[in-house]
């Protein structure tokens, strides 16, 4: 069933008469909810909103897949003006970003170009930019140019996903980086021959990324709305004494709010992820893909202020 339901999901993500409607229709709906909003000025309100409950936020302008260098280009501009922008209110708040959004499959000049513009500027501010992973098919260029970044960087990290089979390779390679690392369930349709297909396998390989990720001493998110992997992470912590300051837990903007705050006035640090922009339609229907559990939680922040 889960997989008939994830199928159902990622299947509706791509229908572009849904997506147009979306877009047209439906942003009134997501703002406030589902997204922050259709622009980033439109977010601030609500990122400020968590900041003042002790929750910080980590923003992405939708979109991916991009094959016009222009639009490639004004995506770059938009990610510096976003951190400019979060610089300069003081907001409590991080940027992620995906690499196709800036020209990933146009060139790797094209992104190496415009991610270290995006870079310099973050450094300058002490702000930190978490590329984002996308399918497996663009993991590996993904982590080679992490690897680039983080070398000239520091306030550069990345993702890895818990149902990709070489996921605990490629965090053992990245230790010698010392890596912010965003550890994910993930969300795209992945063969057999790539990836986990099973729930209760991608759940032990989650848990095994913890693990490994936390006795690294390096910083780690736990980007999950999964209770057994926040279970299974506070106890992990407790029996092996590491510090709270050196992990997080990461939910969706509009979703679980309650056990947001509650893992907050536990102590735990909290950050929400916070995409904005008109393309929320496919980024929602992979949430639901992702986990079919969040329909009950969506369904509550749509209809309940």
């Amino acid at each position: 069933m889960d997989a008939l339901s994830r199928d159902f999901f990622l299947f509706l993500s791509k229908n572009r008469g849904l997506n147009f409607m979306a877009k047209k229709w439906g942003k009134s709906i997501a703002t406030g909810n589902i997204i922050g909003g259709i622009d980033f000025d439109s977010s601030i309100r609500h990122i400020k909103q968590l900041n003042q409950h002790g929750i910080q936020v980590t923003v992405d302008h939708l979109g991916e897949f991009v094959m016009d260098e222009q639009v490639a280009r004004e995506r770059t501009l938009e990610c510096i003006r976003t951190i400019e922008t979060i610089a300069a209110e003081k907001l409590q708040t991080q940027v992620s970003v995906k690499l196709t959004s800036l020209g990933l499959d146009i060139s790797k000049d094209l992104v190496r170009t415009n991610m270290h513009e995006i870079l310099e500027v973050a450094s300058t501010h002490n702000i930190l930019v978490t590329i984002d992973m996308e399918n497996e098919s663009r993991c590996e260029a993904t982590l080679e140019l992490f690897r680039e970044f983080k070398k000239q960087y520091k306030h550069v990290g990345t993702v890895i996903q818990a149902y990709l089979y070489r996921s605990e390779a490629d965090l053992d390679d990245l230790n010698e980086l010392q890596p912010f690392i965003r550890l994910v369930k993930g969300a795209y349709k992945e063969s057999a021959q790539v990836a986990h297909t099973e729930k209760e396998d991608i759940r032990e390989n989650f848990k095994k990324l913890i693990r490994l990720q936390l006795e690294s001493g390096n910083y780690t998110a736990i980007a999950t709305h999964d209770d057994e992997m926040v279970k299974f992470t506070k106890e992990f912590v407790k029996e092996h004494g590491i510090s709270k300051d050196q992990f997080e837990f990461q939910m969706l903007y509009g979703m679980r709010t309650k056990t947001q705050q509650d893992l907050k006035d536990e102590g735990y640090n909290v950050r929400i992820y916070m995409p904005y922009g008109d393309d929320w339609y496919g980024y929602f229907m992979r949430r639901l893909a992702e986990k079919p559990s969040n329909i009950s939680f969506a369904l509550k922040g749509l209809t309940q202020k």
